[in-house]
């Protein structure tokens, strides 16, 4: 385990785990730089966060992927709200080893989805270290020509024809599944419009996406993909309106 990946669970095990405020003295920089849409820039506004996590309020973590000084979290918090949330969280560490800056996306919990696998199950541990370039270049290639430049006449240089399971609860399992969902959601005025690509965050065969579009409304686009073969088998996602206004000057990105 990385230096940069113990920071990150110890600190979120002691601040979201235990709901201990004093863990922002030990882990958190003194220049903490958020992009939550939850809370305030710097360590003050996220030690008054934990302060106020009500009882009963516990993570569930599902999955970790490390790139250097970016550590990236997939799983559920329950007790945010009167739903559970699946959140994306990233963090960077400084050197000094302290939590100094986080982004996240969060999305209500679906029990019922189009495929029946759930938005957080599936391979947790990363595989195929030596892949990792090599799976990070195949996703960012196949967000410049399809999320971006929307040609879907090449998905399947990139999407396995045989695997491909899908996470984002109103889509089905395979090509169809999301060619489906695609039509529908064309439907109801929400198109899949990718602008930017903010960070491509690779660890094996696991590359996580953070982008931002619009999806009948200015969205943030956290999409996780795992590889395998040259060919993208597995999805999973968090789509999260930008609001209007955020509790700091540093933007969702």
């Amino acid at each position: 385990m990385s230096n940069a990946t113990n920071t990150v669970l110890t600190a979120a095990a002691e601040l979201f785990g235990q709901r201990d405020p004093s863990a922002v003295d030990r882990w958190v920089a003194a220049d903490y730089r958020q992009h939550s849409a939850l809370a305030a820039d710097g360590p003050e506004a996220l030690r008054q966060l934990v302060a106020g996590l009500p009882e009963g309020f516990r993570y569930e973590g599902a999955r970790v992927i490390t790139d250097g000084d970016l550590v990236a979290l997939h799983g559920t918090y329950h007790g945010f709200g009167p739903d559970p949330l699946v959140a994306f969280d990233i963090f960077r560490v400084d050197a000094e080893g302290k939590l100094a800056e986080h982004w996240d996306a969060l999305t209500p919990l679906v029990e019922d989805t189009a495929s029946g696998r759930s938005q957080t199950d599936g391979p947790t541990e990363p595989a195929d270290p030596d892949r990792t370039e090599a799976n990070r270049a195949l996703v960012l290639e196949f967000a410049e020509k399809v999320l971006k430049g929307a040609d879907y006449s090449v998905l399947t240089d990139y999407i396995s024809t045989e695997t491909y399971h899908q996470h984002n609860p109103e889509a089905a399992d395979g090509l169809d599944g999301f060619g489906a969902a695609a039509a529908k959601w064309a439907e109801q005025g929400k198109n899949l419009v990718y602008k930017t690509v903010h960070r491509a965050i690779a660890e094996g065969d696991f590359v996580l996406l953070q982008s931002e579009g619009e999806f009948g409304v200015p969205v943030a686009y956290y999409d996780l993909f795992r590889v395998q073969g040259g060919k993208i088998v597995e999805h999973w996602d968090v789509i999260a309106p930008v609001p209007a206004e955020l509790p700091h000057s540093n933007g969702l990105f």
